[in-house]
């Protein structure tokens, strides 16, 4: 218990530091990270690089390659942008080791103390961010303190020892890198305990090495795990991220092995940490040189391994939406807004079908609204359930703005489509009860029912550009329904008054008016919250 308990303690203290530093990272390059991710093409060059630097601000490549799988599941990248991104991520990765071993446990207590100072000190969130990042820092270094300390008594443990001798088979020494990072889930936390291991004389590169290789194969299985349940693609990322650190292990281990540890060996020949850093990042670096340029038979490997083709979605799964994005508030506000654009599309389809229903008494196109209704309402609960768990991660105020938009926006979107199930249960009782109109009532209906189709796509179209002329424009068209409505609804009173139209058909009509005047109120709260909350 005197080994396990600060090994335990300091390997806690280790993650929790690399958490909390990466948040603050993140935090501070929040919007950065989305215009990274916006600079994507096909370019697999430009993918490693943002791979890298994502990758090096969240501090995991594990989180980078599930991010990666969220983004292709959510159809956010394609899999030939993704293959650049995993071989980046690798790369960044290592960057945790080389400030691993630079040795800063003297000054950890002080980042830490100045950290916290200005964590309460400041009421800025970019200082608290930078605030997070000093105080992840100093965690860390103090956990691999800890660390170190509770290894040291194994020094003279003949036990792990001969253990540790055991590991200079090269195989059974990647099988305990894997294992141990698979158990972990951090490449990063599993190579630090190497290095504390290195720092009290208790491994030489000779064991390290294949120690590392299984490592960088066992971060894979985070993806793996996480691959569950998505779409072929974005199981084939994860298959990628697999097959790349697998081939790279192959390739060192018959060829570059060697070499490579005499290169680092002789870089830092009394500093092992820094030797176990230094081979970390060349694995890295030269394992995406030689693959790079066959990225396309990783691709294709891929789609061996997982065959078949993608099969479209269904109109009431999300399509945009991914839990693994949750962590990158900009990117899944993005994609929650396309989510909603497509919601208020299949709304404005339905409204369309529901007014031709009526006007041509089809029955068949009734069932079809129904039907439909029941994807919108499913899609609603789907996209508020996800705003509101993206609304517990650390959020910008403006972030918050745009989540409480989106939560009203899909609201009245679901009204929208309220209101064409209403139109077809009274296109359908005009229909069994074979009830007559008039052909200026028709006329009439035809009218206002396209203004307000009108007016919903322009609130949809103002939210998805965010169009403030267009969502103005909105507005007015707004009052126009509303005038029209009265004077629709009067003239009808007075043809009912006059006995030129038939009683009940005068009530399905007014309801229909009524309906229809509050698709474009809808329409209107739309286009407000487009000028009153997104206006910058």
């Amino acid at each position: 218990m005197d080994i396990a308990l600060p090994v335990l303690g300091g390997l806690g203290l280790f993650l929790y530091g690399m958490n909390i530093m990466g948040t603050g990272l993140e935090k501070s390059a929040g919007e950065r990270l989305k215009r990274l991710i916006e600079l994507l093409t096909n370019n697999r060059l430009m993918g490693v690089i943002v791979g890298a630097m994502v990758t090096a601000i969240i501090q995991s490549s594990s989180a980078t390659t599930v991010m990666v799988v969220g983004f292709v599941n959510a159809g956010l990248m394609t899999l030939n942008q993704a293959v650049g991104i995993i071989m980046g991520a690798n790369i960044g990765t290592t960057v945790t080791a080389q400030l691993i071993a630079f040795n800063l446990t003297d000054v950890a207590p002080l980042a830490v103390a100045l950290g916290v100072a200005i964590y309460l000190v400041t009421s800025k969130k970019r200082m608290k961010s930078a605030a997070e990042v000093l105080i992840g820092f100093g965690v860390l270094f103090i956990g691999m303190d800890m660390m170190g300390s509770g290894l040291k008594p194994l020094a003279n443990n003949p036990v792990f020892s001969n253990i540790l001798s055991s590991l200079r088979n090269p195989v059974l020494g990647i099988l305990v890198g894997l294992g141990l990072t698979t158990i972990i889930q951090s490449s990063s936390a599993s190579i630090g305990l190497l290095q504390a291991l290195a720092s009290q004389g208790l491994v030489d590169m000779q064991i390290a090495f294949p120690i590392l290789f299984g490592d960088n194969i066992g971060t894979t299985t985070t993806a793996l795990i996480s691959s569950i349940g998505t779409n072929k693609t974005a199981r084939r990322a994860a298959v990628v991220h697999f097959m790349f650190n697998a081939i790279g292990t192959i390739i060192f281990m018959f060829g570059l092995r060697i070499p490579i540890e005499a290169l680092v060996t002789r870089i830092s020949p009394y500093d092992v940490q820094r030797q176990i850093a230094n081979a970390h990042t060349f694995f890295n670096l030269i394992n995406v040189i030689i693959q790079l340029p066959f990225a396309n038979l990783l691709v294709k490997a891929a789609m061996k391994v997982i065959p078949g083709q993608e099969r479209e979605a269904e109109e009431a799964v999300l399509k945009y939406l991914d839990s693994r994005i949750l962590e990158t508030p900009s990117i899944a506000i993005g994609q929650a807004i396309k989510e909603v654009t497509r919601m208020a599309q299949i709304a404005e389809n339905n409204l369309v079908a529901a007014c031709k229903a009526f006007r041509n008494k089809d029955e068949d196109l009734v069932q079809e609204v129904f039907k439909q209704e029941k994807i919108i309402n499913k899609l609603e609960t789907g996209i508020v359930e996800y705003l509101v768990q993206l609304s517990k991660e650390p959020l910008t105020d403006e972030q918050h703005t745009q989540i409480n938009v989106l939560i009203n926006v899909v609201n009245d979107i679901e009204r929208v489509g309220d209101h064409s199930e209403n139109i077809v249960e009274l296109a359908n009782e005009a229909i069994v009860s074979n009830l007559p109109f008039s052909d200026v009532a028709l006329e009439e209906f035809d009218n206002i029912a396209n203004k307000s189709i009108e007016v919903f796509k322009k609130a949809s179209e103002a939210f998805k550009e965010t169009d403030f002329d267009m969502a103005r424009n909105v507005i007015i068209l707004e009052e126009e329904i509303d005038n029209l409505e009265q004077v629709y609804r009067n003239n009808h009173i007075d043809r009912l008054n006059n006995q030129t139209c038939n009683p009940y058909s005068g009530v399905i009509f007014l309801d229909l008016l009524s309906n229809l005047e509050r698709v474009s109120d809808h329409s209107s709260n739309i286009a407000l919250y487009v000028l009153d909350k997104l206006k910058k």
